[in-house]
């Protein structure tokens, strides 16, 4: 009965969303976009002309809302360069790169590698979250695995001076979380946009510049 009664308190919850309504307003995939969006605004992260790497793209928000960033290059294109990686498909967004798999594996990075040419990645966005267990230390485990992999791909792929931008959540493991991205980077924000939901401890990490990037 408790569950019936959660499962219905979040439908009324989602369905009366302004975010849910602007984002099916505006046609993004999901109100994600919109975290995405106010964080970009007041960090100026987002121009055109950038190689921007998305880590757990689907189902396609944040890449939406990238694409509007960079459009108006020739022929109605973008200016600058998207890659969307996932181990889930996606729908195709125009102009984007979209490579199906595990970012671990040595064949989604040559495919990688395809793309990128040889450049380097002005900005690495990651909105992954592990699947959840209702066990706090495992869940928290997860969490940091995630940000661990985020780091260690921006490690090999980011510019000296680009960013990487993460999700993360305040009961999971943060502290660790936090203290990893100040080890790794020279700068480092704790943001909590005003479209991430009051009663989640969704929290978003911004690092700028790496300590020790890749030669």
């Amino acid at each position: 009965m408790a569950k019936n009664k959660f499962n219905k308190n979040w439908v009324h919850d989602h369905i009366n969303d302004p975010y849910v309504k602007l984002a099916q307003k505006e046609g993004y995939r999901a109100r994600a976009a919109y975290k995405l969006k106010e964080i970009d605004e007041a960090e100026k992260l987002i121009k055109p002309g950038q190689v921007i790497v998305d880590l757990g793209c689907t189902p396609g928000s944040w890449g939406q809302y990238t694409r509007r960033k960079l459009a108006g290059g020739e022929d109605g294109g973008i200016k600058g360069t998207m890659i969307g990686l996932d181990i889930l498909p996606m729908e195709p967004i125009a102009d984007m790169h979209f490579i199906q798999g595990d970012f671990r594996e040595q064949e989604v990075l040559d495919q990688l590698a395809q793309v990128l040419e040889g450049r380097m990645a002005d900005l690495v966005l990651s909105d992954m979250a592990p699947n959840l267990s209702g066990i706090s230390h495992a869940d928290a485990a997860r969490m940091e695995d995630l940000i661990d992999l985020a780091i260690e791909f921006s490690q090999s792929h980011l510019k000296p001076g680009g960013a990487l931008l993460v999700k993360c959540f305040k009961d999971m493991g943060f502290t660790q979380i936090l203290e990893k991205f100040r080890t790794e980077f020279k700068v480092v924000k704790q943001i909590k946009p005003k479209a991430s939901r009051d009663k989640s401890s969704e929290i978003f990490l911004l690092g700028r510049g790496l300590k020790n990037p890749a030669v």
